[in-house]
């Protein structure tokens, strides 16, 4: 029967991460970004060493800081050595017009992978908790002139949102920011408190079945609220109907990284399609070009000097299994029929 579900969620997960057609004035403009990213690995931890491809600004000034956003891909997109990269728009960050906005005009990138190659169903498990922690220190390391260790930042799609709240919970001190975009993942009451200084910035869609609003981001952001020492720091990006930057229909509404790697706007810098953001006192927040997620995120500095930590105990707590994602998707049915219909019927509604 586990043989069976785990298969099922293979097909579901394969689908919903379906490499979607870019529509650009050049088709070839996010691989020429990914082909600035360079192939590197981490230290071997408990016999796993993490392999990543990170960003090094262009033209650094000697003397000055630059940020570090590190980038976590969801199940079915670390197969093989870069693919994090080839199936998401995560190399967007390396786009001028992304650099350009970050503290002192540019940022490191930091795209790690787990490796799906030796188990599909364990994309960022526990045990790479410490590997990837070791990984980003090495990376720290070899360029620790330029990186401007009290605004590291973090984000995550999917499996990736899930390991984004497990490298916070475990390594509290080190994140000035997060952004985990539909986290497939149940925070602990206690990592939650471990984070609670945290500024948090979560986006999901109210139609994606497999981490939407309804399977795991209503609770996620309820819980948030009630434990946040930062309110009005932390939100939350609802989206209805996926769309591109370019306002055309995604091939799944799960695919939400489209509005964070495009700073959270519409190539126009206009209003991502059909989102509504919120922050934890229930204040909307209304977006206007350029403040989007990444002068969020440069608000934001932490107290970290660069100590090595063994990190905290929380990193198992919660952790999801395949039968209760399942569950949580078919409860979730119910809200996106009634959202569907709201959508389609919304004056009867009223």
């Amino acid at each position: 029967m586990k043989k069976f579900l785990c298969l099922l969620m293979a097909v579901i997960i394969a689908g919903s991460c379906a490499v979607c057609a870019f529509a650009y004035d050049d088709p070839d403009w996010i691989a020429k970004l990914a082909g600035e990213l360079v192939d590197a690995k981490g230290p071997e931890v408990g016999g796993i060493a993490i392999d990543y491809v990170s960003y090094t600004p262009r033209n650094l000034k000697s003397g000055t800081k630059y940020p570090l956003v590190i980038l976590l891909h969801g199940m079915g997109q670390g197969g093989k050595p870069r693919e994090q990269i080839e199936d998401n728009y995560f190399p967007a960050f390396a786009g001028e017009e992304m650099q350009s906005k970050f503290t002192n005009g540019a940022a490191y990138l930091f795209i790690p992978r787990s490796d799906e190659s030796k188990d599909a169903m364990g994309t960022w498990t526990d045990d790479e908790v410490k590997p990837l922690y070791e990984a980003i220190q090495d990376f720290i390391a070899k360029n620790s002139k330029n990186i401007d260790l009290k605004r590291i930042y973090i984000g995550g799609y999917s499996m990736g949102g899930k390991m984004t709240i497990k490298m916070l919970s475990t390594y509290p001190e080190m994140f000035a920011a997060a952004f985990p975009m539909c986290p497939a993942y149940i925070p602990s009451d206690d990592q939650l408190k471990a984070i609670a200084d945290t500024p948090l910035w979560f986006s999901c869609s109210k139609f994606d079945i497999l981490a939407g609003y309804y399977v795991y981001g209503k609770e996620i952001w309820e819980k948030v609220c009630a434990f946040t020492h930062r309110p009005k720091d932390c939100r939350m990006s609802v989206i209805g109907k996926v769309c591109l930057p370019d306002g055309k229909k995604a091939s799944s509404n799960h695919h939400v990284w489209f509005a964070a790697s495009n700073d959270m706007f519409t190539y126009e810098k206009g209003d991502y399609p059909n989102m509504t953001t919120t922050d934890a006192t229930g204040k909307t927040i209304k977006l206007t070009y350029p403040d989007g997620l990444v002068s969020w995120l440069c608000r934001y500095k932490s107290s970290y000097g660069g100590a090595k930590s063994e990190g905290t105990d929380l990193v198992a707590q919660n952790s999801s299994t395949v039968f209760n994602m399942l569950f949580k998707m078919i409860g979730s049915l119910r809200y996106m029929l009634r959202d569907t219909l709201k959508t389609a019927f919304g004056a009867l509604f009223r």
